[in-house]
């Protein structure tokens, strides 16, 4: 395996807009009422502006794009909007990888944020693994965050 994470091209666009909506709509085996996910998943127009934005990152593994991030850095806070890997591709380390390159690619961040659909108990416990913390939720949705001083892992072990 050889992984990285990468800012995404509009090139990149296709691709990862069908791996989000596939990973997405594949929720429905974990408790999801219906096919669906957060705004925008599913649409080329979206994650064409992302790329355009330099929001949209691409996780290749030998070249392979097999999931996705989409990143905002405001300041000295990084707000994780989405991370999605390819339903073939679960269970493989790659949400972990993602993760792990988010928190070390970004020096300058002081404090990560992230939300996660509440009924989502795979997310919700894949965050709380990391050392994320809950700081609030309302009818929908867990927020979470962590700071720098509380990463689980440093820039060497990339």
């Amino acid at each position: 395996m050889s992984l990285q994470l990468l800012k995404a091209s509009t090139a990149d666009a296709l691709s990862l807009n069908g791996i989000s909506k596939r990973a997405f709509d594949s929720d429905v085996l974990i408790g999801a009422e219906s096919p669906g996910g957060p705004p925008g998943y599913m649409s080329l127009q979206f994650h064409t502006k992302m790329a355009r934005q330099g929001h949209l990152y691409k996780l290749t593994d030998d070249g392979l794009i097999v999931g996705g991030a989409i990143l905002f850095l405001e300041n000295d806070v990084l707000n994780v909007g989405r991370i999605f890997v390819a339903p073939e591709h679960f269970r493989k380390g790659y949400g972990l990888f993602i993760m792990r390159k988010v928190e070390n690619m970004f020096p300058e961040v002081r404090e990560y944020t992230l939300d996660t659909p509440i009924w989502n108990v795979r997310t919700n416990s894949f965050y709380t693994k990391l050392g994320y913390k809950e700081i609030k939720r309302d009818k929908e949705f867990v927020f979470y965050s962590k700071h720098r001083g509380e990463l689980t892992w440093t820039s060497g072990e990339d």
